[in-house]
């Protein structure tokens, strides 16, 4: 299994620095992006199975992990630049970029503002929802609001997660410590990494977001992976609603788009279905690297 190295990158006239992962390999480059409030350990599983094929970094985005948290900047246009400056630094010729949820999101607009960087981009659960088309931001605000967890007893965070119906049969001391990257841990409890404000102007971000209007514009490939299965309640089955839809609205406006549904899967594929997600996007940055 590959060593992973964690290195800083300043990226010059951003005055931010980014934490990424480097999981070495060789051939074509990959770069790994994590959804809201994650970081680059959802990778943990994922990456070194691709590492065995590619070149492989996963990046802590701004605001999350060990990267800079400034109080602006949280837009698109911003957090796409900051992808583009981190390629660029570490000598990433032309990327298939992967990203889970907000990273999906991140990857569009990476995509269409850089177009000469991407040589691929694959869409996990998320970039191509528009929120917009089916609720007000009022209502979305009060969906996607995180809980104030801070001051919260490690052990009694850990025993939540371990009873989170999404991640029953999955739990190990490994994903403990992946999700608890997340925060800082002060005294045996713990604090966001991701302030809630910063959160939530991520979110509006999300909401606002256009992807039936972006991804017509992007020039390389693009495969959308949304997690699908069985709705376990009214949440889920208004989730399964915007995936359809948002699917609906892009292949309208990008009938060339390749959709490849993760059947049975919660929201965290990268976690639940490491293997084959992994297996998917190998194939996926093959095919893109010899077109």
């Amino acid at each position: 299994m590959a060593t992973p190295r964690d290195l800083d990158a300043e990226l010059t006239g951003r005055d931010i620095t980014l934490r990424y992962r480097d999981w070495g390999g060789v051939g074509a480059p990959i770069v790994l992006l994590h959804g809201l409030a994650s970081s680059l350990r959802i990778w943990d599983f994922v990456a070194p199975i691709l590492a065995e094929r590619f070149r492989v970094v996963a990046v802590d985005q701004r605001g999350h992990g060990l990267s800079s948290k400034p109080d602006d900047g949280y837009g698109f246009e911003e957090v796409g630049a900051d992808l583009a400056a981190l390629v660029e630094l570490i000598g990433l010729e032309r990327p298939v970029v992967v990203g889970h949820s907000w990273g999906g999101s991140v990857a569009v607009r990476f995509g269409t503002d850089h177009p000469e960087m991407a040589r691929g981009l694959a869409l996990v659960d998320g970039g191509f929802i528009e929120r917009s088309k089916d609720v007000t931001w009022e209502q979305a605000e009060r969906e996607m609001r995180p809980p104030d967890v801070d001051g919260t007893p490690v052990e009694r965070f850990k025993q939540f997660m371990r009873n989170w119906p999404n991640l029953k049969g999955l739990w190990s001391d490994e994903l403990g410590e992946m999700v608890l990257y997340n925060f800082e841990v002060r005294d045996g409890k713990i604090y966001r990494r991701l302030s809630i404000s910063n959160h939530m102007k991520i979110a509006r971000a999300i909401f606002e977001q256009r992807p039936s209007e972006l991804l017509p514009q992007v020039e390389c490939p693009v495969l959308i992976l949304p997690a699908v299965r069985e709705p376990a309640g009214e949440e889920e089955r208004r989730w399964q609603e915007y995936r359809q839809h948002g699917i609906a609205a892009i292949k309208a406006a990008r009938p060339n788009v390749e959709i490849r549904p993760m059947l049975d899967s919660i929201h965290d594929v990268p976690i639940q279905r490491p293997r084959e997600l992994a297996d998917v996007v190998a194939a996926f940055a093959a095919k893109v690297e010899r077109a």
